[in-house]
């Protein structure tokens, strides 16, 4: 059997290991070429396709991101992309697919399942927002990077007796601000989930200059919004699946904090810094364990299914319900963030 694999959306840090992980069972024990698809979708469309092998993979497993490239391309908004792959994969004998990405890619996955390919998917979000698994590979690592920078963070604002407004990534979903902001100390924490008042932040922190504590650390989503706003965005234009880009709340928020308490506050965005280096220990290990997870599917015919984790099972769920909901902060969680705000 010919198994085609391909990384989509974002980049993040686990991509190498699931691949290296794809190889390794689909060659030594099942016996399956393995054909890398270069850059997504496009890559598929395209036809740029080569073999991969235990040579390919040799040393990858610390790698961020992905030897095989990544895209955005959104098959069904290009003029016969959905008709270029199905050449493409008559033209290399491709019978199954292995797609690794997030809502968008895994999406496109369940309408080419729907039009007969053998497909099976993997979850990858750095944002953590995909429904029926508990965790997707990428996530730790990017809450590790804004602990860390959390961290550094503290040091400064404490000898500055700054406001410290630190944006980090999600887009719809809060869990990187609000797991990094627990796991770093955030003094107020504002995830997408849950509009926020200005003048309420604000206020936290000027309670807290009033109980001695001259610093404070504050983390935003990228996607989160004042009660009174829409989403900050760096441009109108969006890509191929209807995103806008985002990006700016936390200077906004910096600004306002500055104009409304007098107090100096400076803002750090993350942002790439999240997704790139090494995978943590625990993504390294979950990567692997959903693409050997993945070739099973394939082995099993259980195409139209993408691998989660459950507990601490790696489990199959359908495409379908996977992308048809987007799994946000569990409002238990936020709770016990705000016992901390101020």
């Amino acid at each position: 059997m010919r198994i085609g694999i391909l990384t989509g959306g974002g980049d993040c840090p686990g991509l190498n290991a699931v691949i290296r992980a794809v190889v390794r069972k689909g060659v030594t024990r099942y016996g399956y070429a393995i054909l890398g698809i270069k850059n997504g979708w496009l890559g598929l469309i395209e036809g740029k396709i080569v073999p991969l092998n235990l040579d390919s993979i040799s040393g990858i497993l610390p790698r961020g991101g992905t030897i095989l490239g990544t895209s955005r391309t959104n098959p069904f908004k290009v003029e016969n992309g959905v008709g270029g792959i199905f050449a493409q994969l008559s033209r290399f004998e491709i019978d199954a697919l292995i797609a690794v990405g997030g809502e968008d890619t895994l999406g496109v996955a369940e309408k080419l399942h729907q039009q007969g390919v053998k497909i099976v998917g993997v979850p990858k979000t750095i944002d953590n927002d995909l429904s029926c698994t508990d965790y997707t590979f990428g996530f730790d690592t990017a809450v590790s990077v804004v602990t860390e920078a959390l961290d550094r963070l503290h040091t400064t604002a404490e000898a500055h007796h700054r406001v410290m407004v630190a944006e980090v990534m999600g887009r719809h979903a809060g869990w990187i601000a609000i797991e990094g902001g627990i796991a770093g100390g955030a003094d107020y924490i504002i995830i997408p989930e849950v509009p926020f008042d200005i003048q309420e932040v604000c206020d936290q922190i000027q309670k807290r200059r009033e109980r001695g504590k001259e610093f404070s650390i504050i983390v935003v989503a990228e996607g989160a919004r004042p009660n009174e706003k829409t989403h900050i965005t760096q441009s109108e234009e969006k890509d191929s699946f209807g995103h806008v880009r985002l990006g700016g709340i936390g200077h906004f928020l910096g600004k306002e904090i500055e104009n409304r308490t007098g107090l100096d506050t400076r803002v750090t965005i993350l942002g790439h810094t999240q997704r790139g280096g090494s995978p943590t220990a625990f993504d390294r290990i979950l990567a692997t364990r959903y693409g050997i997870g993945a070739v099973d599917l394939v082995k099993e015919g259980k195409f139209g299914h993408m691998v989660s984790l459950q507990g601490n099972k790696i489990a199959a769920v359908p495409l379908a319900q996977a992308v048809a909901q987007l799994k946000t902060v569990d409002e238990d969680l936020y709770e016990i963030a705000k016992v901390f705000f101020g």
